[in-house]
């Protein structure tokens, strides 16, 4: 089943890539496009990177505070979902930007 799935899945995936050995690319725009993908690609990895550290220090830290404190804990979960909500908006503010970098259009400038 797993073998068959797989194969399925490759299969799609030439079948899907086929157009592409048709077209013909401009090599000045094909350098500026392979430029963006790897500037986007590498945005959106620094991004991704530095939110699972931040959201993974956040929240031992809060794990670390609510155990000293259970008390405090309410006050502590409540900041701690703010920070993680602003530590999220970061990344989905680099996957924006990585979107647009990959959508500009190459051939128009």
């Amino acid at each position: 089943m797993k073998n068959k799935a797989i194969t399925m899945l490759l299969f799609l995936l030439v079948f899907s890539l086929t157009p592409l050995a048709a077209q013909s690319v401009d090599p000045t725009r094909a350098s500026l496009f392979k430029l963006s993908i790897i500037v986007g690609a590498a945005v959106i990895t620094l991004a991704v990177i530095a939110g699972a550290f931040g959201q993974s220090k956040a929240i031992s830290s809060a794990c670390e505070g609510i155990s000293r404190n259970p008390a405090a804990g309410q006050h502590i979960r409540g900041i701690l979902i703010f920070g993680l909500v602003l530590i999220e908006t970061l990344v989905i503010y680099a996957l924006l930007i990585t979107i647009i970098i990959l959508m500009v259009k190459w051939g128009a400038y």
